[in-house]
């Protein structure tokens, strides 16, 4: 991705005639794409395009969502990610008919799909080096509570629903929901909602911490384009480093979670961002920062 402009709309995961990466060229129709990016004030917008569809993962929205979050990950433009979808739903996760036809044909597996994209994804959704903000428009299930999950910031409209799904379907789970699921509810509710599905409202996904905020259907742009523009101003650097502390305090002892973080302090104190809050402070002004 080129560095963003105000509204700069691209599309990503067209496999003929674009390019090797995914990205498509400009006269790509965006509503024949499986996932739309758009980029503005250092917000790249991932919006998954199988509306129809609620957004089911099928292999073309799978591959073409992991090229646009790489694309956003490397872009030093980028400086905040949004993933949402089009369409009434946020994501239902796997396309089950592709499923069941890949099941007749024996041309894949789960495990195929899982390690070759749900895994990166979740990785780069929950890693990369800049804060990422989950815009739930509608039904989260499966696959698509997970990648939810593993975004920083989570924001859900009113009406909309969480569902584990798996067990449903005879399936364990997958995405990191087995990881991510007992870091916000405790082990004993996280299996609760893994092996007894159900459709979790908005009210009882804030209660339980799952999300963020509850909105309007109606606010949720402005509300997510708020908080995006917000965290795409401040120090990116900084926010990386939280988060890598986060995730790998979470299977580490003390001693090990205190000697990264020293290494994280000493990797963020020598930033250009830490130098320009320090300057702002004596200044008494505001400080501006690069994301460097």
């Amino acid at each position: 991705m080129s560095e963003p402009q105000p509204e700069t709309r691209t599309s990503a995961g067209q496999t003929d005639p674009t390019p090797a990466d995914g990205t498509p060229t400009d006269a790509t129709p965006t509503d024949t794409v499986p996932v739309v990016v758009t980029a503005s004030d250092g917000v790249a917008w991932i919006r998954l395009n199988r509306p129809d569809a609620m957004n089911a993962l099928n292999r073309e929205l799978k591959v073409a969502l992991l090229g646009a979050l790489r694309s956003a990950a490397d872009d030093p433009a980028v400086r905040c990610v949004v993933l949402t979808g089009n369409g009434r739903a946020f994501c239902v996760g796997q396309d089950l008919k592709e499923h069941v036809a890949d099941l007749a044909s024996g041309e894949t597996t789960l495990a195929t799909t899982v390690t070759e994209h749900y895994n990166p994804i979740v990785m780069l959704l929950a890693t990369m080096n800049k804060p990422v903000v989950a815009a739930l428009n509608g039904v989260a299930a499966g696959a698509g509570l997970s990648f939810a999950l593993a975004c920083d910031v989570r924001v859900m409209v009113e009406g909309a629903g969480l569902n584990t799904a798996f067990a449903g379907i005879a399936l364990s789970c997958d995405s990191g929901a087995s990881w991510s699921l007992p870091r916000f509810v405790g082990p004993a509710r996280a299996k609760n909602l893994l092996m007894f599905p159900r459709t979790v409202g908005a009210d009882e996904a804030l209660s339980l911490g799952l999300v963020s905020k509850v909105v309007p259907p109606e606010e949720l742009d402005a509300v997510v384009t708020e908080q995006a523009t917000s965290l795409a101003a401040g120090p990116t650097l900084a926010y990386g480093a939280i988060r890598r502390a986060v995730a790998s305090s979470a299977g580490s002892d003390l001693a090990t979670a205190l000697a990264h973080e020293a290494e994280l302090m000493a990797l963020t104190g020598r930033s250009a961002d830490h130098q320009a809050a320090v300057d702002a402070f004596l200044a008494k002004e505001k400080p501006t920062f690069e994301g460097r």
